[in-house]
């Protein structure tokens, strides 16, 4: 991707003549890809009308992202600054829910985990590892660490656990670790009194149970590795009793492409389909949800966590780490295999109820994190907090392609 033109930037010095608002801090807000970007749009609300303040967004590292994350962020409505302007700047405070890019910014720099919280195994094996091979947490000094040096001025960890693992894998990053709780939870459950709205705008009438299927990204997926998955779906449901909703993981839709998914899912879409966009709310959708099938992505452990019977398409195998959200899950959830009646799954999923234990592994600071979130945000920008109350809004509606 080539670099684009230098912008009139309200944070740089060579603009300041054109500034309204004089002597602000600045925030950049850097979204390497949408679901970073997602996660980021939840601490945005926090900063919100304080006139103290001038946010800004980047892209790291453009030549590996994809055109939909530009896109996405060109959607905020904010001002957008080329990466090769944006590491050139200097910053109050960097918002980054990826490590891509913070080691070439200047500025303190909060670091989110933009799924489930860091301390969860990757489920992918790097090539040419052997059977000794161990996956590695997103807690690792190799990842928290350059020169020496904790690549965040201030990591944000969504549990106790966290910091536990923390001191075993990365103990210089200690100081900097805060256990915030996870902020895309509390959201999602402030929007549950909204379960009608969400439903009626994805289309579902009252006399329908909703089937929401999701997949993370990665050949070992649950549409990774059964791309028929929406039409075996479609064709055991009768459509006068149940509505599907289909939610794929963005770097799907980025990777591929908004017309290949189309097309790949242009049969299922024609039998009934709904499926949600790249941009739009998985959350809205899983509130909205009597049932969910899918695989081992965050988005099946935070559906467990509001109460939702879930029916896992998976075989087992993923790598994940003992005592998480998507462990637990794994362990307790009764699977969907191909050519299984998938009614009887779905009764079987409706009696297992873990929402208590999953909801508990996923924040141990529930309902607070957005106080705590704005109280360390302004502690690096060296502001006093404002007075108003913390805004914890409902999630936005989901659009969705049918």
């Amino acid at each position: 991707m080539t670099e684009s033109a230098w912008v009139r930037s309200p944070v740089g010095s060579p603009d300041r003549h054109f500034a309204t608002r004089k002597g602000v801090k600045s925030v950049l807000v850097m979204i390497p890809y949408i679901v970073a970007g997602n996660r980021l749009l939840d601490l945005l609300p926090l900063l919100e009308a304080d006139h103290r303040l001038q946010v800004v967004f980047t892209v790291p590292e453009p030549w590996e992202s994809w055109r939909a994350t530009q896109e996405f962020v060109d959607r905020q409505d904010g001002v957008v600054l080329p990466w090769a302007q944006a590491r050139r700047g200097g910053y109050d405070l960097v918002l980054a829910a990826s490590r891509r890019g913070i080691d070439e910014v200047t500025g303190p720099v909060l670091l989110i985990p933009h799924g489930g919280g860091f301390a969860q195994y990757q489920p992918w094996r790097p090539p040419g590892t052997g059977h000794g091979w161990t996956p590695q947490t997103g807690l690792d000094a190799g990842r928290l660490m350059r020169e020496g040096q904790v690549r965040a001025d201030s990591i944000v960890l969504v549990h106790d656990r966290e910091m536990d693992v923390l001191a075993e894998t990365c103990p210089s990053a200690v100081p900097a670790a805060v256990v915030a709780g996870d902020i895309a939870l509390d959201r999602l459950t402030a929007s549950l009194p909204f379960r009608a709205q969400y439903r009626k705008t994805l289309g579902v009438p009252d006399d329908r149970r909703l089937v929401v299927v999701t997949s993370t990204w990665s050949d070992r997926s649950a549409y990774g590795r059964h791309p028929d998955l929406f039409e075996r779906v479609l064709s055991e449901l009768p459509p006068e009793r149940f509505r599907v909703v289909g939610l794929l993981h963005p770097q799907i839709w980025s990777h591929h492409g908004p017309w290949q998914v189309r097309s790949w899912l242009a049969d299922s879409l024609r039998s009934g389909l709904a499926l949600v966009p790249q941009e739009g709310s998985w959350r809205a959708a899983l509130i909205a949800a009597d049932h969910v099938i899918g695989d081992y992505g965050s988005v099946t452990g935070y559906a467990a966590g509001i109460g939702k019977p879930v029916l896992l398409a998976v075989d087992g195998s993923e790598p994940l780490l003992p005592g998480t959200p998507s462990a637990v899950v794994a362990e307790h959830a009764p699977r969907w295999t191909p050519g299984r009646p998938l009614l009887p799954r779905l009764r079987d999923a409706e009696s297992v109820d873990v929402a208590d234990r999953v909801r508990a592994l996923l924040s141990s600071r529930p309902g607070r994190a957005g106080a705590i979130l704005r109280t360390e945000m302004y502690r690096l920008l060296g502001l006093t907090e404002p007075a108003r109350a913390v805004p914890l809004s409902p999630v936005p509606v989901a659009g969705v392609l049918r």
